[in-house]
C-alpha cells in the first residue's frame, strides 16, 4: 500500500478493528445505523459498553458513520 492508497482518517483504523474484533467494519457500521439519533458520544459510549470497543475505534466508527451522513441527526 503506498501513501497515496493508504486510508485516511477514521478508516485507517479499519484494519486493526477488525483484527481485533474479529467483524468486518459493516457489521459495526450496521449497529450503528439501527440506532438513529444518537450524537456522537452517546454512539460511543454505546460501542464500548455494550460492545466492548476501546474508545479510539469507538470514536474512527462513529466518526465515519456520522460523516457518510447515514447517522445524521434530523432537521
Amino acid at each position: 500500500m503506498t501513501e497515496k492508497t493508504r486510508p485516511q482518517g477514521p478508516a485507517s483504523y479499519f484494519p486493526s478493528i477488525e483484527k481485533k474484533y474479529g467483524q468486518p467494519i459493516s457489521h459495526w457500521l450496521g449497529l450503528l445505523a439501527a440506532r438513529p439519533g444518537m450524537k456522537h458520544m452517546e454512539l460511543v459510549g454505546w460501542l464500548k459498553t455494550e460492545h466492548g470497543l476501546g474508545h479510539g475505534h469507538a470514536n474512527a466508527l462513529v466518526a465515519h458513520h456520522l460523516a457518510s451522513g447515514s447517522g445524521m441527526l434530523g432537521p
